[in-house]
């Protein structure tokens, strides 16, 4: 199965109710903010990810891209990371 396609398998199966659940599923699952945005290592791309922990159990991805790409808009820092989530009204 392709990295992507268990990363959202993974998602769609798993009723994460904190951040602790989602690491022992995901030890790949990098907290970014908050512990509610988290970058995943699928093969040759990072995926930002917004995991909401509410009653819905709602998932919803923020950015999507290339490591290059991350470099490129993150500049590896997550105070930059941090700047995008406000600029783009995610926090």
């Amino acid at each position: 199965m392709r990295a992507i396609d268990q990363l959202i398998k993974d998602i769609e199966l798993n009723h994460w109710k904190t951040p602790h659940d989602l690491i022992n599923i995901r030890p790949d699952a990098d907290c970014v903010y908050g512990g509610e945005f988290y970058f995943f290592n699928i093969n040759i791309h990072r995926t930002l990810i917004l995991i909401e922990f509410d009653e819905d159990e709602e998932v919803s991805i923020v950015w999507a891209g290339s490591h290059d790409e991350y470099e490129l808009t993150f500049k590896n820092n997550r105070n930059v990371i941090k700047k995008w989530l406000k600029d783009n009204s995610w926090i």
